[in-house]
C-alpha cells in the first residue's frame, strides 16, 4: 500500500515559526514520526514538501497516474484560498485526508475556512503532530477498506 504525505507552503519551517500554534517539533521530526508509523502499519510512505503551488498540483497529477492508495495533505496557507489545489485534489479517486497541526476553526477568521474540505474525505486538525499520525492511520484504514475519495 502506498500513502502519499504532502506538506504545503512554509511547512518546512516547523520548529522555527510560531511555536504557540505549532509547537517546537521540527519538520524533520514530523517526517521521522510519520515514517515510523508507516513502518508499524506496513505501508510505504512517500513524503513531498514544496513552497510552490504548481509543484504541488503536479505532484497530485502524478498521484492520479501512479499506484497511490491514499493522500494525507497539510496544505498550509493554501487551505484557505487555493482553488487550483482543490481542483487537483478533486481529480483523485482515492481517500484524501486533510490535516492541520493547529485548530484552524479557532484561529483568525480568514483561517477558519478550508476550500479543500469539500473535496477531502475528512479533516483532522488541532492535535499538533498527532494530526499527521491520526491522518495517516485514517488514510490507511480507508484505503484498506477500499474507500474512494468521497
Amino acid at each position: 500500500m502506498n500513502i502519499l504525505l504532502l506538506h504545503g507552503i512554509n511547512l518546512n519551517m516547523f520548529g522555527q515559526r510560531d511555536s504557540k500554534q505549532y509547537g517546537t517539533i521540527t519538520f524533520a521530526q514530523i517526517e521521522e514520526r510519520a515514517r515510523t508509523l508507516a513502518g508499524e502499519l506496513g505501508v510505504a510512505l512517500e513524503s513531498f514538501q514544496t513552497n510552490f503551488e504548481g509543484e504541488m498540483v503536479e505532484r497530485l497529477h502524478r498521484a492520479h497516474r501512479e499506484a497511490t492508495d491514499a493522500v494525507v495533505i497539510n496544505p498550509g496557507a493554501w487551505t484557505h484560498y487555493s482553488i487550483g489545489l482543490r481542483d487537483a485534489l478533486e481529480i483523485l479517486a482515492v481517500p484524501v485526508v486533510e490535516v492541520h497541526m493547529s485548530n484552524i476553526h479557532r484561529r483568525e477568521p480568514f483561517r477558519e475556512h478550508s476550500v479543500l474540505t469539500a473535496v477531502a474525505t475528512g479533516q483532522i486538525c488541532g492535535f499538533g503532530v498527532e494530526s499527521y499520525l491520526i491522518g495517516i492511520r485514517a488514510a490507511v484504514a480507508l484505503a484498506r477498506a477500499g474507500a474512494k475519495r468521497v
